[in-house]
């Protein structure tokens, strides 16, 4: 399951602290164990130790890891819904212990710096890409990055003013955010408005080189964003995808 050279692994975690970083979304930040590595845009497997409650859902869950391996701690992020793991999570005292397993999963950037990466997200997708901007921003990478960042108001979208800030410390990457219900925010939004389309894509992507595409989302997310690509005739091969069912 893990990457090449890199074996999934058990870890006891502690919990450092917790911020609501979007109306309902709430970031986990952990203590990072010694000698535990990934790569950004992986994911682990976190499970509660003896919970108050649970349901039929279990105790474990999968997270896409919002961190990048420079961080000095690990994050995840997840949309607040009421379920025994949500709410045992959302109580948990800080200092309280987590086992992990992972890293899992290959949506990571690929290694030909001449080819432009073009990230797609809706809502609580922004994770894995979060950890890859933050990584590339850090190790100055000379990868063209464009992150397409879709939600229904600035209200709910994960990390915003920090995908924005990493503009400024990296020329390379660009940030197109999107609202699709822009008409129930109290915010004023001068951005782009409306669902991520193949307009929207031509405007920005004039000059990318040889694209490859990563999807993450909601899965009716993920699959409108497949279906606009293969009319655009992009191959297979260039499209990578995650889907986040449930939250």
């Amino acid at each position: 399951m893990g990457t090449a050279g890199t074996e999934p692994s058990y870890f006891s975690v502690k919990l450092t602290s917790r911020e609501e970083v979007a109306e309902g979304t709430t970031a986990f930040r952990f203590e990072k164990p010694a000698g535990w590595t990934f790569k950004a845009g992986q994911s682990m497997d976190m499970t509660l130790l003896d919970p108050a409650e649970t349901d039929s859902e279990g105790n474990t869950r999968a997270f896409s890891i919002a961190s990048a391996p420079q961080e000095d701690s690990l994050m995840v992020a997840t949309r607040m819904r009421d379920t025994a793991f949500k709410r045992t999570l959302k109580t948990l005292l800080l200092g309280s212990t987590v086992k992990i397993e992972g890293p899992f999963g290959n949506l990571t950037l690929h290694n030909n710096a001449a080819k432009t990466a073009v990230l797609l997200a809706g809502g609580i997708g922004i994770a894995p890409f979060r950890s890859m901007v933050v990584r590339a921003a850090r190790e100055k990478l000379p990868h063209r990055i464009f992150l397409f960042f879709s939600n229904r108001r600035p209200e709910d979208a994960p990390f915003l003013d920090e995908l924005r800030a990493l503009e400024k410390d990296n020329p390379n990457y660009r940030l197109i955010a999107t609202m699709t219900e822009i008409e129930k925010s109290k915010q004023p939004w001068h951005g782009e408005t409306g669902f991520v389309s193949v307009g929207m894509l031509s405007k920005y992507l004039k000059d990318a080189q040889s694209p490859v595409y990563y999807i993450a989302g909601p899965p009716a997310m993920v699959k409108a964003m497949r279906e606009i690509l293969s009319k655009q005739s992009v191959d297979d091969d260039d499209i990578r995808t995650e889907e986040f069912s449930g939250y």
